[in-house]
């Protein structure tokens, strides 16, 4: 699943649904992680990304 800024706000996107929508990209992000577990629990493999997050650098 893909957690991505749509339309001004940050919603996750899972087999074409969307949902979690939040101004906020930690509540998305939460949501995406709530809904992960849960298809875990039932056999199926989840990865989560952020698309269109900053990467952060140390220099």
């Amino acid at each position: 699943m893909t957690v991505a800024l749509r339309d001004g706000v940050w919603a996750v996107e899972l087999d074409g649904d969307l949902f979690g929508h939040s101004p906020d990209k930690d509540v998305a992000k939460a949501a995406a992680n709530k809904r992960a577990r849960e298809v875990q629990d039932k056999g199926r493999p989840c990865q989560v990304r952020v698309s269109g997050e900053l990467g952060f650098f140390a220099a």
